[in-house]
């Protein structure tokens, strides 16, 4: 009985250990390794390269303009209290001449606006290629004092002292008297600084600067005009909108709309506009 018993206790154990389902583990095959990627977006608008190329033949882009003045704006107020040029002439040439920062002379040698050795420099210097190939330029620790010396270079040279003779606020005649002495070969130098001056409104900085010392400039060729007996004149010339000339004299675009009776944008070259401030 006992043999029985134990024959179909082992009988038992043999079914139920040939009958279970024995569990297999399978191992996930792990990803393969991707290596890090970089997802370059499409440049908006804002991004795209400005047709505005420094004489250095460095790209202008609107995307850095706006990073760069932020940073500099202070400096170029500084250069105006010490030695009396316009910080939006400062600023317009350091956009134009370094490519907003970008541009490979100002990378390597901090050198903000394009200024070349000369027989009086006696400080550090780097070869780069720009009207002619491995011309010497100045070197500078920082860009601090790009800047200072950028003063320097103006106050310290015969040739430009007829523009210490213009208003701090004429920016247009700094503009074209710097190409007039001298400083750039690009006939288009003055347009140039005048368009990122204005694009930008960067003579709002002479104005913190001047404050109630302001003067808006009476141009030859009509540009703009004021009038005696209290009443400010405008004549629209090419590229003119309501809404830069609003930004100019700092009056809104209805308050221009409603002095001179206009019911749309549309404006004309030529025509004389009534400022109302």
């Amino acid at each position: 009985m006992k043999f029985k018993y134990l024959f179909i206790c082992i009988l038992s154990l043999a079914i139920i250990s040939c009958g279970g389902k024995k569990k297999v583990s399978k191992k996930k095959k792990s990803a393969p390794k991707r290596e890090n990627t970089i997802v370059i977006k499409a440049p908006t608008k804002k991004e795209q390269v400005e047709l505005l190329e420094a004489t250095s033949t460095v790209a202008v882009k609107t995307n850095t303009v706006e990073e760069y003045i932020n940073v500099y704006k202070d400096i170029a107020m500084v250069e105006m209290q010490r030695y009396n040029i316009p910080a939006s002439i400062t600023l317009a040439q350091a956009i134009l001449e370094s490519g907003s920062g970008k541009g490979e002379l100002t990378l390597k040698a901090n050198n903000h606006f394009g200024i070349k050795c000369h027989s009086d420099w006696h400080g550090p210097s780097v070869t780069h290629d720009d009207d002619r190939r491995g011309e010497c330029f100045r070197k500078y620790d920082n860009p601090n004092k790009s800047f200072e010396d950028h003063s320097l270079f103006l106050t310290e040279r015969s040739r430009y002292a007829f523009l210490f003779d213009l208003k701090q606020s004429d920016y247009k005649g700094w503009a074209r008297g710097l190409k007039k002495a001298g400083y750039a070969t690009d006939p288009k130098y003055p347009n140039k600084l005048i368009t990122i001056i204005e694009k930008y409104q960067l003579f709002e900085f002479d104005k913190l600067v001047l404050k109630d010392n302001y003067e808006i400039v009476v141009e030859k060729d009509n540009a703009e005009e004021v009038v005696t007996a209290g009443e400010t004149y405008h004549t629209v010339v090419k590229g003119d909108t309501l809404y830069n000339i609003s930004k100019r004299y700092g009056v809104s675009v209805e308050s221009i709309q409603k002095a001179n009776k206009l019911k749309g944008s549309g404006i004309s070259i030529g025509q004389k506009l009534k400022i109302v401030k």
